[in-house]
Parts: structure tokens; sequence; C-alpha cells
């Protein structure tokens, strides 16, 4: 759908985005994840023929830009960080006359909103202008907004920012659902966000792709050994410490807290790539501890953010 490739952009001396080879797949639901400044909404306005690359192509589907800009751009819609709403309009006048720069015929229009009222949850606010609303309805608002033509491919640049937890979901879900027909590409700093939403992450830092996978293959890929919690009853902390080094000398045994006084709790940190849980199962099972708790803990998104990112 989507291929980019040796994408660059200066801004005089400043690499924004630097030499990125990018495809993205029809109907994927992508999220470009980097910390502010990584280049995220450069690639983005790339992306959508805002700006103009120094160096690089970007083709969608059988076009190329900029020969190709307003092609491309009438497959896409586009939504900025900041909503671009006239405050002084009544949400329906105001999404009507988006329909009729976007060249829609006025008798498609009405059918059109009520069907963008009903995707984004707009029926309670159509008639209040646009000023009265809080952020996280100005976003349903611009949503509605690049959606109007009923475009191919969405792109959202940071959707959520600035909203409280329960519009964050609000948006996550209707993305979720327009995901379902639709090539989304939308970048965020949240990663729950990306992880709940997402097919894909593509991690960025300081311009650089560092990470483009699935969530689930990122944290296999970073994986390194395993963090196992064991909590166990009636069992003596030296004894059991004393047993995991006879399992693996090379395991690091660490106590932890643990609220239930009846039991012990470790965090357990194996530097092998062999799984040693069903070796500690084993040697568990020939002694008379109780087992309450026995997993192995993957490694989060944030944390793997923080180490592709930290050092780019």
């Amino acid at each position: 759908m989507i291929e980019v490739e040796n994408l660059t952009k200066y801004y005089n001396d400043f690499c924004a985005v630097d030499h990125i080879d990018l495809q993205i797949h029809a109907g994927e639901i992508t999220g470009i994840l980097g910390p502010n400044g990584a280049g995220k909404t450069t690639m983005l306005r790339m992306l959508t023929g805002f700006f103009e690359p120094t160096i690089g192509r970007i083709k969608v589907k059988d076009l190329e830009m900029p020969g190709d800009s307003l092609k491309i751009k009438s497959m896409m819609g586009y939504l900025p960080e900041s909503a671009p709403l006239y405050h002084n309009m009544i949400v329906y006048d105001y999404l009507a006359y988006v329909g009729r720069i976007k060249n829609l015929a006025e008798a498609q229009i009405p059918g059109r909103l009520k069907e963008l009222s009903d995707i984004c949850g707009l029926a309670e606010i159509m008639h209040k202008p646009v000023s009265d609303l809080s952020r996280g309805l100005r976003q349903r608002v611009g949503l509605s907004h690049a959606l109007m033509t009923d475009p191919e491919i969405l792109v959202l640049d940071e959707p959520t920012s600035g909203l409280d937890p329960n519009q964050i979901a609000e948006i996550r879900e209707i993305i979720k659902t327009i995901g379902k027909q639709k090539t989304i590409v939308f970048s965020t700093h949240i990663l729950s966000e990306a992880e709940a939403t997402c097919d894909r992450v593509v991690i960025i830092g300081r311009g650089k792709i560092v990470a483009d996978d699935t969530t689930s293959n990122l944290k296999t890929r970073m994986a390194k050994g395993a963090d196992i919690t064991l909590a166990l009853a009636h069992a003596d902390p030296k004894e059991v410490t004393d047993l995991l080094h006879r399992v693996d000398p090379s395991l690091t045994v660490r106590r932890k807290n643990q609220a239930d006084p009846e039991a012990v709790s470790f965090q357990i940190k194996s530097l092998n790539d062999k799984d040693v849980m069903k070796d500690i199962y084993l040697a568990i099972k020939e002694t008379d501890w109780v087992i309450t708790e026995f997993k192995r803990d993957s490694d989060s998104l944030e944390h793997i953010f923080h180490e592709l990112t930290k050092e780019v």
C-alpha cells in the first residue's frame, strides 16, 4: 500500500528523518512510536504530502510523490496533533462545510454526516459550537473531518495527546473499529495505546527506525534469558535459594516483599537461553513446599522502547 525508500528530511543542518525504508501494508494498523523529537511528525507530514523529502521516495499503490501528490492526498485522511477546527462554527455546519470543500455532492452531505456521527459518537454535539467542546470531543470532530471522503488510508498524528484516560479509551476504540476497513498509520508516545491498538509498531529514535515488528515479536526478540516470579508456602528462604542455585548456579535470586506471611516470594533472573522453569518445577516437586505463584515475566513494551531509543 505505502512504500518508503531512503526517506530523509533536513532542516538546515539538522537531520529530522534519517534514511528510512518502510512498507505499510493494506488493512494494517501501524503505530509510529518514538520520544518527543524523534521525527514522527515530520515523517507523517512527508507521507501525507505536506512536506517534501530532502531525499527519498514515497509510493502509494502505483502513485508516487510529488508528481501524484494530489491523487495520493485524495486517498488519505489526515488528522494533525491539533485538529484544525473553526471554533466559531456549529459542529454540523463545520462538517458540512468540510464536505463541500472536499467536493461531496450537496445531496450526499446529510447522509455522510449521519454516518460519521455514528462512527465517532457525535450525535449529542452536532448542534453545539466547536468552542464549547472538550479536547476529546474536538478530536472526534477532527477525526470525522479526516474521514469525510471515506479515504483508504488514515494518518493520525498523536490522536490522543492531551486527553484523559476515558477519552483515550474512546478514541482507541474508534481507531480499532475504523481499522477493520482501512489502512491506519498513527504516531504516539503512549506505549500502552500502541500495544492495545496496533497490528505492528515501528519505533523511531533520532530519525532512524530502530525496530519494526508486532509487539509480541518485539518482546520475544528483546528477551534475554528469563525473568521468573516464584512464590512458595511453607518454605525457608535460604533453602529455596540453595535449591535454585543447585538447579542452575547462574541464576540470580532476589527475595521479594510478600504480603502473605505464610509464603516467600522470589524474583529469579536466568541469563541462559534454555527454559529453566521445568527444572525448577521438578526440583520443588520433590519438597513439601506449595507453589502459590510461578510465572515467566515478559518484557513490557515500555522497557523495550527505553532500551531501543536510549542510545540511538
